[in-house]
């Protein structure tokens, strides 16, 4: 898998972890409210697959990243240093909001 896939994986499986608690906050925060949003932590016991599976995805795009040497030709975009920073930004840009996603369980009460 390149990074971009790994990325846009990671991204998946953050958001499906934290559906049990962010579902609910938007919603309540629109405006929609009722005794049905109980029902909304029907996801709660997949959590720790999707966080498993989303700590997996971030790391294997940090090692593609950082830890690997780029196997490209001179003259591929790929061995370019401008295009490894710009993987590098947008990995940074995708992880941090994605680590707020993840710990959002665990922050939540201080918004209700």
């Amino acid at each position: 898998m390149n990074p971009k896939q790994t990325l846009i994986a990671a991204v998946l499986a953050g958001i499906g972890a934290s559906l049990c608690c962010v579902v609910p906050l938007v919603l309540l925060s629109i405006g929609i409210g009722g005794a049905w949003m109980a029902t909304l932590t029907v996801f709660e016991p997949w959590r720790p697959i999707f966080l498993g599976l989303t700590v997996l995805f971030i790391g294997l795009s940090f090692r593609k990243l950082y830890l690997t040497n780029p196997t490209c030709e001179t003259g591929k975009p790929c061995a370019e240093e401008e295009v490894i920073r710009k993987q590098r930004f947008i990995f940074w840009s995708v992880t941090l909001p994605l680590i707020g996603l993840l710990a959002f369980p665990w922050i939540a009460p201080f918004f209700y």
